[in-house]
């Protein structure tokens, strides 16, 4: 049988399975192959590059909540291994497919949704251990794997954010009412500061007015043989009392205010008048003893 040389091409990143007869010769690599036809053969060309590839899972969680995994998965063949890669396994995306559906429905129904959201850098670890274990045999590594999506069904989602919008709206109610309740205290404060001021003023003002009687009077009763400190305060009571009612009728707002009038009025006012003046009196000392 006459045998020839043939040249083939093996692009760069790939590597050639030559067979010679129908049985696996050799690995070639990238560049220019020689092989002796018609004895030998190039069967297939095995991409070195790394693969990527996306699996979705469905499973539920402890909590019976259904949720969709979707992991990226990251490989190539190792380039010692290539005739493994080859000949030991006619499907490789099916057998990872089945590898990371096996350690997703082994993992996440052990956990609750919560958790499962956080622990999903120790779920790509789960199933990068288990594939790189499982697929070296065949001569693949497993460069990377990584949970990229975790999607519970949209009424999950939507009992999620009513939870969580309850839950701040709770807060926002409790700092209101915190807030309330510092307005209302400082509020009581000011009032009763100003209640306090308040009666510092009248006490003073009351003892002003009890002191310029007394000179009034002094003065008065001083200058004006024959009268009394009594005939002194009647007379002030009476003047007060026709300017009182002199500037009521002079306003001319049509309002009416019965008082009593007579002939002893003016000596019910001057008592009357005659105990506030005591209790101012009495005030304004308290408030100097304080």
């Amino acid at each position: 049988m006459t045998t020839c040389c043939c040249f083939e091409c093996i692009h760069e990143m790939d590597a050639g399975i030559v067979e010679s007869c129908g049985k696996f010769s050799r690995v070639v690599p990238a560049g220019l192959v020689c092989l002796m036809c018609p004895c030998e053969r190039i069967v297939a060309r095995v991409p070195l590059r790394i693969n990527y590839m996306e699996v979705t899972c469905d499973t539920k969680t402890k909590d019976n909540v259904f949720v969709k995994v979707v992991v990226a998965v990251q490989y190539r063949v190792l380039e010692d291994k290539v005739p493994s890669a080859y000949y030991k396994l006619t499907d490789n995306r099916r057998q990872i497919m089945s590898y990371v559906f096996d350690v997703i429905r082994g993992s996440v129904p052990r956990m609750e949704l919560d958790e499962a959201f956080e622990s999903k850098d120790h779920i790509a670890n789960a199933v990068k251990d288990q594939l790189s274990i499982a697929m070296a045999e065949y001569g693949y590594e497993i460069v990377a794997t990584l949970v990229v999506d975790l999607d519970p069904s949209d009424f999950v989602k939507a009992a999620m954010n009513d939870i969580n919008a309850s839950m701040r709206m709770r807060e926002a109610a409790s700092y209101k009412a915190d807030a309330e309740k510092i307005l209302q205290v400082k509020a009581a404060e000011a009032d009763g500061e100003s209640k306090y001021l308040s009666g510092m003023g009248v006490a003073k003002q009351r003892q002003a007015i009890v002191e310029g009687l007394r000179d009034t009077v002094s003065s008065f009763s001083t200058e004006v043989e024959g009268a009394g400190p009594q005939d002194v305060m009647d007379l002030l009571l009476v003047t007060q009392y026709f300017d009182m009612l002199k500037d009521m009728s002079a306003r001319g707002q049509g309002n009416t205010v019965f008082m009593p009038h007579g002939p002893d009025s003016v000596n019910i006012l001057r008592q009357q008048l005659k105990q506030g003046f005591m209790s101012g009196l009495n005030q304004s000392h308290d408030a100097k003893k304080r």
